[in-house]
Formats: structure tokens, sequence, C-alpha cells
């Protein structure tokens, strides 16, 4: 069987989730500053219109005041100026009897823009009189007026921002609960639920979502689990009963087929019954001291294949379940022969071991999927049945311990397994 560790969950992220909240925030402020924005260009125009409108006005009802105070005394009102020089060319040559009006946009000092209204006195060549409107104090409030929108709008910003903050981490937290969630339930831990989220929006559908996949899952898992325990009791006294059977055969060839054949079977329930009881979580290691190269030649010995050992640094004792370990690095040797090429080799440097053959390496599909039961790489069937890696990564989560399959770089190539006990405790 070539089989890689099944890939790790993600965790949650807090910078993830932190990222979420201030961009939940950043489009709070970018939208409250478009709204300010376009409020406060829609106010400028129609008050800048209004001014315009209002100094025209003005300036077409302070000519017919002139007109008729010139008409009655024979003297100009306020403002009012016969043929003044400034008058823009267009009021010039008013049509007798109308008044007209015009826009002059230069600005002197304090002194324009304006609006002009002329009109003629007694008729054809006669003099124009005329009035301005200068609109200075009134641009001069819609100045003052844009820097009030602009100081509105930013206290509007600063007051939304931390709203936005507070609201994206109401539902940062909500999210993360249901992320922690996910996380145990895909490390195992099948009676991990979210239970009851506030409120009735999305993220509490995502809860109930991710709650009813965690029952059926369970359900599924637990299903699967008792029907391979209960395979592989009810096989035991049978294959038990075999094996006694074949003793009582007469020696030959016909009895020593037989023999591998049933201690074949055995060493499958074994198996079966060893897979059962990591599914359960019923295994608990009994860590003792021990030193981590003698424990490892060991297990390479009882596999009984020609496999050279090397022990890098000093002599290095660990604290571990001996038995569990030497299961691991034996199930690891026996992979090695059985699917890759000599020399297989196995390296003890600190807490780390590190098995490698020369062979083809793992395929891609297993180091992207991780190990599968009854799956094996080998051509025929009769090499294995695709559980040895499976019992590895069970007994090696059971040590505490880390184990990653890779495939050597470089024109040699190979498989590698590499197990890294934990460290001590503190």
């Amino acid at each position: 069987m070539r089989s890689a560790p099944t890939p790790a969950s993600p965790r949650p992220s807090a910078s993830a989730l932190t990222s979420l909240r201030w961009k939940i925030a950043a489009l709070a402020a970018a939208t409250a500053c478009l709204v300010a924005l376009a409020v406060g260009v829609l106010v400028h125009l129609w008050t800048a219109h209004d001014i315009r409108d209002r100094a025209e006005a003005r300036a077409f009802n302070a000519v017919y005041s002139a007109m008729d105070t010139y008409h009655r005394t024979g003297t100009l009102a306020d403002g009012a100026r016969l043929d003044p020089p400034d008058l823009p060319a267009p009021l010039r040559h008013p049509a007798d009897g109308n008044r007209h009006t015009a826009y002059d946009g230069h600005v002197d000092g304090n002194a324009g823009p304006t609006y002009w209204a002329a009109q003629r006195v007694d008729g054809p060549g006669s003099a124009v009189l005329a009035v301005e409107v200068n609109m200075s104090p009134e641009l001069y409030d819609l100045r003052r007026l844009d820097v009030t929108m602009a100081v509105a709008s930013l206290a509007s910003v600063a007051a939304a921002v931390p709203l936005a903050v507070y609201g994206a981490g109401l539902v940062g937290r909500r999210l993360r609960r249901v992320s922690e969630t996910a996380v145990r339930i895909s490390a195992g831990d099948l009676d991990a639920r979210t239970g009851p989220t506030p409120g009735r929006d999305e993220v509490a559908d995502i809860a109930v979502a991710v709650d009813l996949m965690a029952d059926s899952l369970g359900r599924r898992l637990r299903g699967e689990r008792r029907f391979t325990a209960d395979v592989a009791h009810e096989l035991r006294t049978p294959v038990g009963g075999l094996l006694a059977a074949v003793d009582l055969l007469p020696d030959g060839e016909t009895e020593d087929l037989i023999r591998g054949r049933v201690r074949d079977l055995r060493g499958l329930v074994e198996d079966l019954l060893e897979i059962s009881r990591l599914d359960a979580g019923a295994e608990r290691p009994a860590p003792v001291p021990v030193p981590l190269g003698d424990v490892v030649r060991e297990a390479v010995a009882r596999t009984g294949l020609d496999t050279a050992v090397v022990v890098v640094g000093t002599r290095r004792t660990v604290e571990t379940d001996p038995r569990r370990l030497e299961r691991v690095v034996g199930n690891l040797v026996v992979n090695a022969h059985r699917h890759g090429d000599a020399p297989v080799e196995v390296t003890v440097d600190g807490r780390t071991v590190v098995v490698r053959d020369h062979g083809p390496g793992f395929p891609d599909d297993l180091l992207r999927d991780g190990p599968r039961r009854f799956h094996t790489g080998a051509r025929e069937r009769g090499a294995g049945h695709g559980l040895g890696l499976t019992i590895a990564f069970g007994q090696a989560g059971v040590l505490g311990a880390e184990l990653r399959l890779c495939n050597a770089p470089g024109p040699e190539g190979g498989a590698v397994a590499t197990l890294r006990l934990p460290p001590p405790p503190a």
C-alpha cells in the first residue's frame, strides 16, 4: 500500500477572521464616504445653482426698481449705473424696453463673480441702465458649507467604522465558532456540535447545516466502525479453528499453502480488530523511557527484512510506548520492502525516525488523498490488504507523533516516511 497521511484540517485563522472584520469595516467606511461625497456634491451643486438663480432674480428686479426711480426722479438708485464700462458685451445693446441678464465670472479680489441686468432707458440710441449683483458673499457661505459638509462626513465615517468593526466582530465570532466545530469534527470528534446560534441569518443556517452534517457523518462512521469490529470479532473464532485444523494436516506442499493462507487471514482479522480499536479511541499509550535507537533496531529485526539502520549522534532516550513504536516502524519497513526497491534505510536522528526506499515513490493520488483501507498499490492483490499504513498512522496518533510521507527529490527518488516523536512533557 502506498498512501499518505490525511491532509491536515485547516484551523481557523485569527488573522483571516480579523481580515474579514476589517474588510467589512473598510466596506462600511467606503460606503459612508461615497454617500457623504454624493450628498456633498449634490448639496454643493444645488446651492450654487440656487445662488445664481437668486442673484439673477435680484439683478432683474433691481433694474426694474432703478428704472422706475429714474423715470420718476431722474436719479439713479443705489448700485444702478448708466453705460458702465465693464458691462458685458451681450448687454450693451439690449432690445428696447426689455430687461436682460448676463453672468460675469470675472473675479477681482473679493468682488465677483457677478450677475448683470440691463435695460435701455428711452428707446433706440439712449443710455443703458445696468445693475450689478456681486455673489462673493453667497459663494463664501457656500465654501463654508462645503467645509461643514466635509467635517460632518469625516465625523460620520469615524462613527461608522467602530460600529462596523463591532458588528463584523460579532459575525466573526459566530463564524469562528462554526469553524472550530468543523475542525473538531474533521479531527475525529464526532460529538462536536455548534449548538444553538443566535439570530436567523445565514450564519445560523451554516451552523445548523454543520450540525446536521456532523449528525449524518457520525451515524455513518459509527455504523462502519461497528460493522468492522463485528466482522473482525465474528471471524476471529472460525479463523482460530482453521489454524488449529491446519496443524492436523499431514506435512506437505498443500499443508504449507493452506497454513500460509490461514495465517494471512488471521493477520487480516487482527489488523481489523486493531483498526476498530483505533477508530473507537480505545487505545491508550503506556509511555516509558526507552532508548530510541535500540527500539528501532529491534522493530526492524522483527520484520526479518534486510534493512540498514543508522543512528545519528548520541544515544537518545525518549518516553514513549515501545510496543506501538515498534508497530509503526515495522509497518513502515514492510511497506517500503513490499512496494519499493532496495536498499531500504532507516535513520534515527534525535526524536525523528526516517524510513526510505529507492523505489518509484508514492503515487500522487495517495499523497493527495491520504490512507485508503483495502487499497494497495501492488499490482497483485495478494501482496497486501492496504491496512499497514492505516494502522501506522493510527498508532502514531495514539503516541502523539507526527507521521508524514513524501517522495525524495533527485534522480534516485524513492519513498520517504518521517516519524517525529513528540517532545517530552514540560
